[in-house]
């Protein structure tokens, strides 16, 4: 099966089976959801409404986001405010690094929105917040999605230097749809980000992207093979849900096993790890990727 062309498939009407959602529930999710309210802690679990916030949170993982709610770009995919960003809150790193001691976290995401209006791009607090957590909570292992720092390489030296156990970056689409669905990103930018951070010693470099906006089977296979070219070893591949009416449309649904099928190719490309599912997000089974 193929992935058709936005020109061949007229826009679904209606969420498949396979994309229904069960409510969370279970002990750690009741404790953490409890933690969460009375603290006013901030998770994108939480404000982005993941869908699978009730099994990451019973296995102990949780994503928060720093520099703020609103970002400087204005991808065509994404529900974050854009515009112009409040001042950097010099204190975000310790009440990051608190929210994850009093939730007892075993295993955070940390990303961003992209803050292009900062002469270091965000990347200071990127290494502080890192920094942060590392001291107050010295059993957490950490995951940081970062955005691309416009590529600029002593700002990624920052996140190197911190040498979380993974670091991510997100290709999002094929690069045919990179200018319309990520506008101010660049394919090649991108592949050159994880490339860098695997030749400075990132043990382990990570990347998604996201299916249903128009692209083809041979373009994903393609991304596919250029981030193993860029020697990273740990792919997601999910299905894009729009935000909102402003937003680009879901061109397809996915089926599940042509999510296997990219699981399956990814793997004999040589990824340690594939997540491949309509609800896989970034941040889905983080923590078994340290293993």
């Amino acid at each position: 099966m193929s992935i058709n062309t936005a020109e061949s498939v007229a826009p679904p009407k209606g969420k498949p089976k396979w994309l229904r959602v069960k409510l969370p529930t279970g002990k750690k999710y009741t404790e953490l959801r409890g933690l969460v309210d009375k603290y006013n802690l901030h998770t994108i679990c939480t404000s982005g409404s993941c869908p699978n916030m009730g099994e990451c949170w019973g296995e102990g993982t949780a994503t928060f986001m720093i520099l703020g709610n609103v970002c400087t770009r204005s991808c065509g995919f994404c529900g974050v405010k854009t515009g112009r960003p409040e001042t950097v809150d010099w204190a975000e790193p310790e009440k990051v690094a608190r929210s994850i001691k009093l939730m007892n976290i075993k295993h955070a995401v940390i990303t961003s929105v992209d803050r292009d209006d900062l002469k270091d791009m965000g990347s200071i607090i990127w290494a502080e917040t890192v920094k942060a957590i590392r001291r107050m909570n010295p059993n957490t292992t950490l995951e940081t999605l970062i955005p691309d720092f416009q590529g600029i390489e002593k700002h990624l030296d920052r996140i190197v230097e911190v040498a979380p156990e993974v670091v991510s970056h997100n290709m999002e689409t094929v690069r045919r749809l990179t200018r319309e669905v990520r506008i101010q990103a660049k394919y090649d930018r991108s592949l050159e980000v994880l490339k860098y951070l695997k030749n400075q010693g990132i043990n382990r470099t990570k990347s998604g992207i996201m299916l249903g906006l128009g692209e083809k089977e041979d373009e994903v296979i393609q991304t596919l093979h250029d981030l193993r070219a860029a020697n990273v070893d740990i792919v997601t591949i999910g299905q894009y849900l729009q935000p909102s009416k402003k937003h680009l449309p879901v061109n397809q649904f996915i089926t599940p096993d042509q999510f296997k099928k990219y699981e399956e190719i990814g793997l004999e490309l040589g990824f340690r790890h594939v997540e491949s599912g309509a609800l896989v997000r970034s941040s889905y089974k983080a923590h078994k990727h340290i293993e």
